[in-house]
């Protein structure tokens, strides 16, 4: 027998919740191949198997939090592929039966005397050792137990099945005794467990604000140049680099030329020192169904306009796909989240700690500009916001820098020089 264990997953990471279970009891799986989804705090990892063999036994339940070299699994290396399949559940449990039948004497040798009693009483239900071993587990009565066996012998996925229930039942004794106002009672409420994502992400955004002095400053831009250069050149952009020409790498390019002029946005705080960074890891905030994620653009400095727009789709898509590895969103310098996309017209973004200046980007939206004293245009304008520690930012440096950008955007022709 082979125990599976949860593998080291970075530095920071120390425990995670099991998702899902790739395989199930009694399938076959080659080496390396993944059994397991766990969820951390900051990426999603399959658990893969060091050996190849069928699927004994599951220690832990999907919801269940599992500690860093933590045994999650038992693998047969010596079954096969072949037994696996053909084997019915019914014959599943009778060989699990048999090889837990010493540790199953062991046990009940240690269990108290009423169980002792119950043992030897002629109203013993009738149950496979897998399901009275996981009985015992859970501390659930077999007597209350209803099996789907037309035998009315109560098998392992009985007791799961009983399992659910009480957590269904028993949600609402959780609630504080609290007094209900007669307009709540009866009404239909629905409680979700949060998921470790996203009471990470919960519990960093209050540190943020609890740790920080942060501020937001406030600007706009006239995006008409940059969409002017977009429909001109978009086409042959897309032909060339196999890659649509969007806004944010010229938000990116701008950015990096802000931070240039401005290094103390590209900095962070070390006890009583300034750790000023002479490279640009660009965070890009992606929203997810699983929650906000941020990961980083490497070298944007470096970085063409095709370059960027690639690197961006890649980690999009990564995110979106759960694919994302620990080592894709440590060490950025700055971030860029846009809440344009969804409609956003003005926010105040939070700070991704350690970072010190987060840039907000919001919906393009045609307002009336004054050209000159007696002439009005109908522009495409964007609010930018900007949120800065002010522990080591000032005010002056915030405003100067979001000027920049401000600049750089209206007249993309810098970007090429300055960005």
């Amino acid at each position: 027998m082979t125990e599976i264990k949860v593998p080291e997953l970075g530095e920071s990471i120390t425990e995670g919740t099991i998702s899902q279970w790739l395989k199930e009891v009694g399938d076959y799986v080659e080496q390396g191949e993944f059994i397991a989804e766990l969820e951390t705090d900051k990426v999603n990892a399959e658990i893969p198997v060091d050996t190849a063999g069928v699927i004994k036994e599951f220690k832990r339940e999907p919801g269940d939090t599992v500690e860093i070299g933590e045994v999650i699994a038992i693998i047969d290396e010596s079954g096969s592929a072949g037994g696996a399949s053909a084997t019915s559940e019914s014959t599943k449990e009778e060989a699990t039966a048999k090889e837990e039948a010493p540790q199953e004497e062991k046990q009940a040798e240690q269990t108290q005397q009423p169980e002792k009693e119950e043992a030897v009483s002629n109203n013993r239900p009738l149950a496979s050792p897998a399901a009275r071993k996981l009985a015992r587990e859970k501390g659930i009565s077999l007597d209350a137990i209803t099996p789907t066996d037309p035998t009315g012998k109560i098998r392992r996925q009985d007791i799961e099945a009983h399992q659910a229930k009480p957590k269904q039942t028993e949600a609402p004794k959780a609630q504080p005794s609290a007094p209900v106002s007669e307009g709540e009672a009866g009404k239909p409420v629905e409680r979700q467990k949060m998921s470790r994502r996203r009471q990470t992400i919960a519990k960093r955004l209050v540190d943020v604000q609890h740790e920080t002095a942060m501020l937001t400053t406030f600007n706009e831009v006239d995006m008409s140049a940059v969409m002017n250069l977009r429909s001109r050149r978009k086409d042959a952009f897309s032909e060339k680099h196999g890659v649509k020409l969007g806004f944010m790498s010229f938000f990116t390019k701008a950015v990096v030329g802000a931070l240039k002029e401005f290094p103390l946005l590209n900095a962070e705080i070390q006890g009583d020192e300034l750790l000023i960074k002479k490279f640009y890891d660009i965070g890009i905030a992606v929203s997810t169904d699983s929650g906000l994620v941020v990961p980083v653009l490497r070298d944007a400095d470096r970085l063409s306009f095709a370059g960027i727009e690639k690197g961006i789709g890649e980690l999009g898509k990564k995110a979106r796909d759960n694919k994302l590895q620990l080592a894709d969103m440590q060490g950025g310098t700055f971030t860029i989240t846009n809440g344009g996309v969804f409609g956003s017209l003005w926010s105040t973004p939070i700070l991704n700690a350690p970072q010190v200046g987060i840039l907000g980007m919001h919906k393009i939206q045609m307002r009336p500009v004054a050209i000159d004293n007696e002439r009005f245009e109908n522009r495409p304008m964007m609010y930018l916001a900007l949120s800065y520690d002010h522990r080591i930012v000032d005010g002056k440096e915030a405003v100067s820098f979001l000027v920049k950008i401000k600049q750089l955007i209206e007249d993309p022709e810098q970007l090429l020089l300055e960005g």
